[in-house]
């Protein structure tokens, strides 16, 4: 049975979640800014290499992170559709 108390935590994961993947994306803007800047500087091509693989995982990362958003948020909603046949 839905409680309260699960009410909190499923909320608290989808809050959680949702301020990881804002995280993600501004990370993605960061490295994507850092890694223009070195390649109008003409840095290494090793070091702009290395950045590109760094830009790269970050991009993975928000894809990911949305999947488990959503999955979050079908669960609070099947909670709360849930509290709503029961009348809490």
């Amino acid at each position: 049975m839905a409680t309260l108390r699960n009410l909190k935590i499923k909320t608290s994961t989808c809050k959680r979640i949702e301020k990881e993947l804002h995280s993600y994306e501004k990370e993605v803007e960061r490295e994507a800014a850092k890694t223009a800047d070195m390649k109008a500087k003409g840095a290494d091509p090793y070091d702009l290499k290395q950045q590109e693989n760094v830009l790269a995982e970050s991009r993975m990362m928000v894809p990911d992170c949305r999947k488990r958003l959503e999955a979050a948020l079908s669960d609070l909603k099947g909670t709360l559709v849930i509290c709503n046949a029961f009348n809490y």
